[in-house]
């Protein structure tokens, strides 16, 4: 059984930042793409980060570009989302995903999801 599963969020005031970490079991992390999506209250949801842990190429969204920075652990199984000064737009629900061998932005390609950890930038 394919289980990912997010932990990491939190409130934290504008100008801070988190470390997402995604647990992954049930699939051999070098077959696949890692994705950080989000969706924040009225949005569709977005992906804001991914990799394909067997060459390491990684993507950010506009929005993530120069604060968020996406790794892998693979002998902890474990993808991160290191999130740093955060905005409050940043809010949002924060799930990984796992796709097999394509790299995509699109959420709706991506085969397993976790249950989301929420963010909250607030003062």
């Amino acid at each position: 059984e394919v289980q990912l599963v997010e932990s990491g969020g939190a409130l934290v005031q504008p100008g801070g930042s988190l470390r997402l970490s995604c647990e992954v079991s049930g699939l051999y992390l070098d077959d696949y793409v890692i994705g950080w999506a989000r969706r924040a209250p009225g949005k569709e949801r977005e992906v804001v980060s991914s990799i394909k842990i067997s060459d390491n190429t990684v993507y950010y969204a506009d929005s993530a570009k120069g604060r968020f920075s996406i790794s892998s652990d693979n002998a902890k199984n474990t993808v991160y989302l290191q999130m740093n000064s955060l905005k409050p737009e940043d809010t949002a629900v924060y799930y990984c995903a796992a796709v097999a061998g394509i790299f995509t932005t699109t959420p709706a390609r991506y085969t397993f999801w976790g249950q989301g950890t929420q963010v909250t930038v607030s003062a």
